[in-house]
């Protein structure tokens, strides 16, 4: 494809694909199958100029970059996923808080990062780029300067960030997929609730979901979010008639696995020292 007029590539990409959601279009560039005038492209808003020519790369010729070198690497309570100088990726335990609150607890999985790093220099730190709820586990990335956190946020904010989460749910959806589009609101208490989209304190909240499994009483779906709002995939999947596995607070009926069943299992952005595409995984500790 030749462009005629300045873009943004991730425009040029909605012309080419109308049909492709932006999620898919991220993913197209964080996985190496984007080209402009031959080179591999990440950054969804690199700017095209007339002439230049944009050309998508079947999956088995994209270039992939996955530096999950350290994969697995364990350290007392914590499970290193990937490090290096610029970047900690960890697999969050469900039940444990991503960092302290006004309560000032103890120990959270930011608290446990910094004492694995400070083993090494009593000096380091580690600057907080996202957050999971308490009872969701899965891929957590810690900066290791504010430099570089500011930049990850900056991809978070502009929905730079493929992110995938897996949820197992009472009873089976109707359709193998679908968009939850809704406005939530959460009141003094930390409690989140869906509110007509003229509420003044509403926020646009959407996720993207799919069956990849299920059997006579749950179901494993496949997540993306494009927001990242709090308990976001738990309140969309209890208003479309099928709450997460262990819920109660949701409208779950049982809590058999003694968790709940949210675990955010990929993410994918680009490297904050190299901007290359990166990918970190942590594997799905339930099914149906």
């Amino acid at each position: 494809m030749e462009i005629d007029s300045e873009m943004e590539l991730i425009e040029a990409l909605s012309v080419y694909f109308p049909n492709s959601s932006k999620n898919k279009l991220r993913k197209m560039l964080t996985t190496g199958r984007v080209t402009v005038d031959g080179s591999v492209v990440h950054k969804a808003k690199t700017t095209l100029k007339p002439g230049n020519v944009v050309e998508i790369l079947d999956k088995e010729t994209a270039v992939k970059v996955n530096p999950n070198k350290d994969s697995g690497k364990e350290y007392q309570r914590i499970k290193i996923l990937f490090e290096d100088d610029h970047i900690i990726v960890v697999n969050k335990q469900a039940g444990l808080l991503s960092v302290s609150t006004d309560k000032l607890e103890p120990d959270t999985l930011h608290s446990r990062v910094v004492d694995y790093l400070q083993q090494g220099n009593r000096k380091a730190w580690v600057f907080v780029v996202h957050r999971l709820d308490r009872e969701t586990s899965g891929v957590m990335i810690f900066a290791k300067n504010k430099q570089h956190k500011e930049y990850l946020q900056e991809q978070f904010a502009n929905r730079e960030v493929h992110r995938n989460y897996h949820a197992m749910v009472e009873g089976i959806p109707v359709n193998s997929h679908g968009t939850i589009r809704e406005w939530l609101f959460e009141d003094k208490f930390l409690n989140v609730r869906s509110v007509d989209k003229k509420h003044p304190k509403a926020k646009l909240a959407i996720t993207h979901w799919e069956i990849e499994d299920s059997d006579n009483v749950a179901s494993l779906l496949s997540l993306t979010i494009e927001t990242g709002r709090r308990h976001q995939i738990r309140v969309g999947l209890s208003n479309l008639g099928h709450p997460v596995v262990g819920d109660n607070l949701h409208g779950a009926r049982g809590n058999p696995i003694g968790r709940i069943a949210l675990h955010a299992s990929s993410i994918e952005l680009l490297h904050p020292d190299t901007d290359d595409p990166v990918r970190f995984e942590a594997p799905i500790p339930f099914g149906p």
